[in-house]
């Protein structure tokens, strides 16, 4: 079974994101940059796979501008097989993500395709599920354990009342939650390695998808600043506060 794992470049976890003075977005400026956290767990989990002997190959994929390669080297340090970089610069949104991700699936035709349920910067949650309704594929979103037997795709899902089971027929679509696992680090070996990996370079042209952008940033800004709180002598005087608020009846 060959295993497709997009992943994406976006500011790394433990930098607080600077919103630019003018509103029109974040500051990516001399900003250290890292794969989405969801897709190093996919990345992981791919591996994982393929070392239970389910897997014959890995393949990354990314969609961005060509400083993505950095976050693919580091999907092929981790233990993937070979790379796709479809360079597009600006902002690509998630229907054409998932519109260039289905031709790739169309040409590759792997079996399981795994990223993240979504990515940091934007928090959209939206590619995975454009991509299944567009390959026609079952999909098992917030994978918190993924199980292969045969051509049956087990995924435990994290779901707001606790945990649900579902199984899909291969080829399907998941997506991967925080507690699915925990992403090992690229040897020194691996990294280089890595460098001498396969990674071809496309454009969006190359599959025939227009990523000019369906939406339009308003203003972007810094989330308001929580006032302070205030200390009651007694549970009357709390009560009362509630109740000018309207919290309590």
């Amino acid at each position: 079974m060959k295993l497709l794992v997009p992943v994406k470049r976006v500011i790394d976890y433990n930098v607080k994101p600077r919103v630019k003075m003018d509103g029109t977005g974040v500051d990516l400026a001399n900003v250290k940059m890292s794969m989405n956290p969801f897709d190093e767990i996919a990345v992981e989990e791919a591996i994982r796979l393929k070392e239970k002997g389910v897997a014959t190959e890995i393949v990354a994929v990314s969609i961005g501008e060509a400083k993505a390669q950095e976050t693919l080297r580091t999907a092929l340090a981790m233990g993937a097989d070979r790379a796709i970089l479809v360079v597009a610069e600006g902002e690509v949104e998630p229907l054409a993500v998932a519109k260039i991700l289905k031709a790739i699936v169309d040409e590759e035709q792997p079996g399981l395709v795994i990223l993240g349920k979504q990515a940091i910067d934007d928090d959209s949650n939206q590619t995975g599920q454009m991509l299944a309704a567009l390959t026609g594929r079952p999909q098992g979103t917030f994978a918190s354990a993924v199980t292969v037997e045969g051509d049956s795709v087990k995924v435990t899902r994290e779901v707001d009342g606790g945990l649900e089971t579902v199984s899909l027929k291969a080829p399907a679509i998941v997506t991967t939650d925080l507690r699915l696992n925990e992403p090992r680090y690229a040897s020194l070996p691996n990294i280089m390695k890595a460098k001498s990996k396969p990674l071809a370079q496309k454009t969006p042209a190359d599959y025939g998808v227009d990523t000019s952008p369906r939406l339009k940033t308003l203003n972007v800004s810094e989330p308001p600043k929580r006032t302070a709180g205030v200390k009651v002598a007694d549970v009357d005087e709390l009560v009362a506060k509630l109740k000018a608020l309207g919290v309590a009846a």
